[in-house]
């Protein structure tokens, strides 16, 4: 109902997972950090606990599509059983066939056993996630602690992470389960979204939905994050109702009246504060009430759908460093002298401080662009950007979707002990890729970026004069002849500007005629990642492989 009054293309808000809407806070990339760490360790458990709705069940489906070849993975979704159901169940994910009506734990076991020393020997790894930890029994996790008993001298056979929430870790104080306790390797608390990133999240969804407009102002945020503790279910949920309310009162944006309204609607009626400890109900409610629907960031989407967002152009520039610490860099990432020959790790380098990471790689992105830029003279690196034509894109993809843009990339990626730190993708083959990595220059294999990098980038862009985010039958403008005339040059077709200026059904099935040739998904809509695809085409971008079409 009010999607056509807001000019929403989806709903915003909608409790349905869409991989589209996905937002990762600092904070769910540390937790996905801390997931990786798990797969990749040589034992021992990982624990990441999280208050209901803050995204535990989906950083862990995120965490399974980058998931090595080489891992076998047992994903328990329901730890609610007897120790017999859950072997049995862990037999099932793994592919094991065991004996139909065994009643025998010793069997189960000696079965699991074998199969971890026969992937062992093949050289994979076997890996058990276990969520909604909270409701195991304690002879349960006790039988758990006794599958990792199994190793080798470098390394237990069976890695295991447990997903729960918080009182997971008050049953852990038991003395009964204090040798599991101790096996636990890793810790990570999922907390709610902060304010800043609140507000981030919900500009974040209605931009994906189409919207630039700021719908929430400053003051009804506020109350967004009062009345919903930070917690993503509750404030997708608030804001749906909210926005249907406002629809109904004919405004334009949604008034702290209205928000108050639609929070009693979901909720029921309260008073007080909410701090981001929820009260004990309210968690109650929001698990109930939209377990089924993982609304926070949509399940699967690294490797298959990933994000079509052009961020406002101050909405990625940071403050990075104090002026006297980015003085500390001393010298011009474009002087970096060259690792040498052979292949080398994807690993920042001690000689260098790892806080001016971010500052370094976007040097050397706008290197690649012959562009000259310093955070301390310039300021921050897309506001820069800007003055300079360009428009920063911040995205979550895969390596496909690198290919397909074909341009050089700030990645962010994570060292051994989950880190976060900053280097520039240059250029791109099959199987190498190419790196500025401080002021070093690296060249590591595929496989090896791959297992450092969870799909977050940042590129630069140029977008046609007076580009106002999109595209729509009708439209008119500078930016519209741009698009005619460059498509035209690409497909070989005539253009004449005369009485051409505006974008309609033909131009349209011409948009999709050149979305299917390139790969991309042919909405027939020219979207960033559309005139992106078209500017490399027409090489007028620094192109991160020579050929722009993926394997």
């Amino acid at each position: 109902m009010y999607r056509d009054y807001f000019g929403f293309k989806k709903n915003p808000f909608s409790i349905a997972p869409d991989p589209h809407f996905l937002y990762m806070s600092g904070r769910h990339r540390e937790a996905l950090a801390h997931l990786l760490y798990g797969v990749n360790s040589d034992g021992g458990f990982v624990l990441v606990t999280g208050e209901v709705g803050a995204g535990k069940t989906t950083i862990c489906r995120c965490l399974l599509e980058q998931i090595p070849q080489d891992v076998d993975v047992a994903f328990i979704l329901n730890p609610k059983v007897t120790t017999l159901e859950l072997l049995a169940t862990i037999c099932d994910e793994f592919g094991l066939s065991y004996p139909e009506g065994n009643s025998s734990i010793k069997l189960f076991v000696d079965i699991i056993n074998h199969f971890l020393l026969d992937a062992f020997s093949k050289g994979r790894r076997a890996v058990l996630i276990i969520d909604e930890a909270q409701g195991m029994d304690i002879n349960v996790l006790e039988q758990i602690r006794l599958l990792t008993n199994l190793e080798t001298n470098e390394r237990k056979l069976l890695q295991i992470i447990m997903l729960g929430q918080p009182e997971f870790q008050r049953i852990l104080l038991m003395p009964e389960l204090r040798q599991f306790a101790q096996r636990i390797t890793a810790r990570y608390h999922l907390d709610s979204l902060s304010p800043q990133e609140m507000t981030a999240y919900v500009s974040h969804r209605l931009a994906v939905a189409g919207v630039d407009e700021q719908l929430f102002p400053p003051a009804t945020l506020r109350t967004l994050f009062r009345l919903s503790g930070g917690v993503p279910r509750l404030i997708n949920v608030i804001c749906e109702r909210a926005l249907l309310g406002a629809y109904v009162q004919e405004d334009k944006i949604v008034k702290k009246s209205t928000l108050k309204r639609a929070a009693r609607e979901v909720l029921g009626d309260f008073q007080g504060h909410r701090s981001r400890t929820m009260a004990p109900f309210l968690w109650a409610f929001a698990g109930a009430a939209f377990l089924a629907a993982g609304v926070v960031f949509g399940l699967g989407y690294y490797q298959k759908a990933g994000l079509e967002y052009t961020a406002p152009l101050d909405e990625r520039s940071e403050n990075f460093l104090a002026p006297q610490a980015q003085a500390d860099i001393g010298a011009d990432v474009s002087a970096a002298a060259p690792d040498p020959d052979g292949l080398s790790s994807l690993t920042w380098p001690d000689s260098q401080p790892i806080t001016l990471s971010k500052i370094m790689a976007f040097q050397s992105l706008f290197d690649l662009w012959g562009i000259a830029y310093s955070s301390q003279e310039y300021g921050d690196a897309c506001p820069y950007a800007a003055q300079n034509g360009l428009r920063c894109l911040f995205k979550r993809g895969s390596l496909g979707s690198l290919r397909r843009y074909n341009r050089p990339a700030v990645l962010t990626l994570y060292d051994d002990n989950g880190q976060t730190f900053y280097a520039t993708l240059a250029a791109l083959e099959k199987e190498t890729a190419f790196f500025m990595v401080g002021l070093e220059k690296r060249t590591v294999p595929v496989k090896e970026l791959e297992s450092r990098w969870l799909g977050e980038f940042t590129l630069l862009w140029q977008a046609p004069a007076e580009y106002q985010g999109g595209f729509q039958l009708g439209d008119s403008g500078p930016a519209v002849s741009w698009l005619k005339q460059n498509l035209a040059q690409v497909q070989g077709r005539e253009f004449h500007p005369e009485g051409n200026s505006v974008f309609d059904e033909v131009d349209s099935r011409h948009i999709r005629e050149f979305q299917e040739a390139e790969g991309l998904e042919p909405d027939g809509i020219p979207g960033s990642q559309t005139l992106i695809v078209l500017n490399s085409v027409m090489g007028k971008a620094p192109l991160l492989e020579q050929s722009v079409k993926d394997d």
